[in-house]
């Protein structure tokens, strides 16, 4: 084992005094060597061969640079700290000399060019960064360059911002546009090379739209006294778990026919699927939601469905039947009017989650099996088997008609179960834990919920929750805090008695819903 004996530092001399004197020898061995260490060399621009190091590292305390040129080492460089050190045109092989707290070193060497030509075959790649609308990403690479500098074209008297050849350059722009960017390549000398590209910053907004991204613009066009904006959701509950929603205003004398125009990023292809639904919440029910498609060029093609709602002061889902559709015109502007035929009130509705649909039920939580229609098909593994089948006991809290029920047969696998797989994920922006209405033979088993991803089901979270309460019904909470909801879990998996072989009892279940 190796001991050290001596103060490396004063950081290390101010610890060692707030600590006993039980022992003056200090076990370093189990701290590693520095790593990804690496130096911003700049060149200054007046031919004078002068090279700024700026070193860089994980886990260092001091740095020193072997210039590469023959001459000396230089003085120790605290971490932050830079180093100066003037250079013959040429290229040269510099070396990083990094030493941790440990007295661990590690040496990387570095290749600084000092030129006093202008760089040539400059090669830049600019390119979007998948997943976010709004940002873009830069490398560069040229012959001759000692560095670059990076202009993205989005503020006047920009400050460049400077980088090696190697690296890769992340810019996040604040609005949609087009924008120059502009690279220059910068040699020992005064001589540059400059590349510029434009690149169109938009916002692709497609169907379905949830309005909970924040880097989409969902910017709305509003006309006859009507305004749309992303707005909280007002009443988050099992109809409608988002944490944000559009809302438009239908201010006092607005037009009749006020509403609200949110154009896509292409065309809706109705070529499969001929409904769009989505959620609403009104005040008030028995009015007229009107939605209106147009050509992105020419408004005068267009197609109109109106649809009334049911429900005040709660969300229900409207479906618009454009089954009359023709995919050849290609719509790509929604509009949106509520209370369409009457004059503004002042009123406030929220709309959200719009999507196309065959217009059947979507097999989505809240999950009562109440349905003639959807296929309640379950996965079976491990000697379990469910089924919907007729509550066998309406009493207590559950006096539905329909359930589930899991039969754990005689000798199945201590881990076997039953899974269903959902039409959408399920999402807890807001929501963070499910409950599950169960009825055992015994109290004290555990009943474990799973959730998995529908393509991996290695991406998964399982919460257990104990019975309390033998030949009667009793909601099960399973609290889901912590979980990541861009996993998209889609896939739900029960257990009943988890952890003993099965013994031919049946367990029911119901109301599997999200809740706080």
């Amino acid at each position: 084992m190796k001991k050290i004996h001596f103060i490396i530092s004063l950081f290390v001399l101010a610890t060692f005094i707030g600590c006993s004197n039980d022992s003056s020898d200090i076990n370093l061995d189990g701290i590693s060597a520095p790593k990804n260490i690496s130096a911003l060399t700049t060149v200054t621009q007046d031919n004078s061969g002068k090279v700024t190091f700026l070193p860089k590292g994980e886990g260092v305390t001091q740095y020193q640079i072997n210039f590469g040129d023959g001459t000396t080492v230089s003085d120790y460089i605290s971490a932050g700290g830079t180093v100066a050190h003037t250079y013959k045109e040429g290229v040269y092989q510099a070396k990083i000399i990094a030493m941790g707290i440990s007295g661990k070193i590690t040496e990387v060497t570095q290749t600084v060019t000092v030129s006093f030509l202008a760089p040539t075959n400059l090669q830049v790649a600019l390119a979007r960064v998948a997943g976010d609308n709004l940002s873009v990403s830069v490398s560069a690479k040229a012959n001759f360059e000692t560095f670059f500098q990076v202009y993205f074209g989005e503020v006047p008297n920009e400050v460049p911002v400077d980088f090696m050849e190697g690296e890769t350059i992340k810019h996040t722009y604040a609005n949609i546009g087009a924008y120059e960017v502009k690279v220059v390549a910068l040699s020992g000398g005064t001589a540059t090379t400059t590349y510029t590209e434009t690149i169109t910053i938009s916002n692709p907004i497609l169907l379905p739209i949830d309005f909970e991204s924040t880097t989409l613009n969902y910017a709305f066009s509003n006309f006859g006294g009507a305004f749309t904006a992303v707005a909280d959701n007002p009443s988050v509950d099992a109809g409608n778990v988002s944490a944000k929603v559009a809302k438009l205003t239908k201010s006092a004398g607005a037009e009749v026919w006020a509403g609200s125009l949110l154009e896509l990023g292409a065309p809706i292809d109705f070529s499969t699927l001929k409904k769009i639904r989505i959620k609403t919440w009104s005040p008030k029910a028995g009015i007229v939601v009107k939605m209106k498609l147009e050509n992105l060029t020419n408004p005068d093609i267009n197609i109109e469905v109106d649809v009334t709602n049911t429900v005040a002061n709660n969300w229900e889902e409207l479906t618009f039947d454009f089954s009359a559709v023709d995919n050849v015109n290609k719509y790509q502007k929604v509009v949106l009017f509520f209370d369409f035929g009457n004059t503004g009130t002042g009123d406030d509705y929220y709309f959200d989650d719009i999507q196309l649909t065959s217009g059947a039920e979507s097999l989505v939580l809240p999950l009562t099996f109440e349905s003639t229609t959807l296929d309640y098909s379950y996965g079976n593994f491990g000697g379990a088997t469910s089924v919907v089948i007729a509550n066998p006991d309406k009493t207590g809290i559950n006096t539905s008609s329909k359930v589930s029920a899991l039969t754990k047969g005689n000798g199945a696998e201590v881990w076997a179960g039953s899974s269903l797989a959902l039409d959408t994920p399920i999402n807890f922006s807001t929501f963070k834990k499910i409950k599950m209405k169960v009825w055992s033979p015994q109290a004290g088993i555990i009943v474990k919920f799973k959730l998995e991803n529908l393509t991996d089901p290695n991406i998964n979270k399982e919460i257990d929750a104990t019975t309390t309460v033998a030949n009667g019904w009793e909601e099960l909470t399973f609290d889901f805090a912590g979980i990541v909801n861009t996993n998209n879990y889609q896939r739900v998996v029960v257990f009943f008695d988890f952890g003993n072989s099965g013994t031919g009892k049946t367990y029911y279940f119901d109301d599997i819903k999200q809740s706080n």
